[in-house]
């Protein structure tokens, strides 16, 4: 929460303890990532540094993509295998050549009203637990993780590919380069 010049973790009414924290916590990292890049252009969005890169845009979906996979997997036990969320999702998530192809064109306010859409259903599902959901074991790939180490993982690959964000915006020329 953000009062009187303060800047404080805390947790959210109407959640459980822990989980109004979670929701802070995320809530928090995402007004950051859309302060970023809410001013950006096509151009800017679409831009790739090499042939390696991710684009903007498509780093953007990712976080899309994995959010939804944490939803289906926390909230309904749906495992990323799911063939409907792979069609859907499988290309913001593993990016890539597809990604550098496929994701493109669309202007920012694309990317934030995906975000935002995905994070209210995130928001409204968090509701339905107490904080003992969050320290529910499952297996998570090859290893064991909890539900709170899932969504922390929301926020720490945010975190992350802001970075990646930051980053390229640095490297992007002022004006694009004229068609050949």
């Amino acid at each position: 929460m953000r009062e009187n010049d303060k800047l404080l973790i805390a947790p959210v009414t109407g959640y459980s303890p822990h989980i109004g924290v979670l929701i802070d916590t995320i809530q928090c990292c995402r007004s950051k990532t859309i302060e970023w890049i809410r001013d950006l252009t096509i151009y800017q969005l679409d831009f790739l540094y090499d042939d390696k890169a991710n684009s903007i845009g498509a780093l953007l979906l990712h976080l899309c993509a994995l959010e939804v996979a944490v939803q289906e997997y926390t909230f309904h036990r749906i495992p990323l295998e799911n063939p409907e969320w792979q069609r859907t999702w499988g290309v913001a998530m593993y990016l890539g050549d597809r990604a550098r192809r496929e994701v493109q064109g669309h202007p920012v306010q694309y990317y934030i009203e995906k975000m935002e859409q995905i994070r209210l259903q995130t928001l409204d599902h968090m509701k339905q637990f107490s904080d003992e959901w969050l320290w529910r074991e499952s297996a998570w790939f090859s290893r064991l993780a909890n539900n709170y180490w899932m969504w922390y993982h929301v926020y720490e690959d945010e975190i992350n590919h802001r970075g990646e964000i930051s980053w390229l915006k640095s490297r992007i020329p002022a004006t694009p380069p004229e068609p050949e």
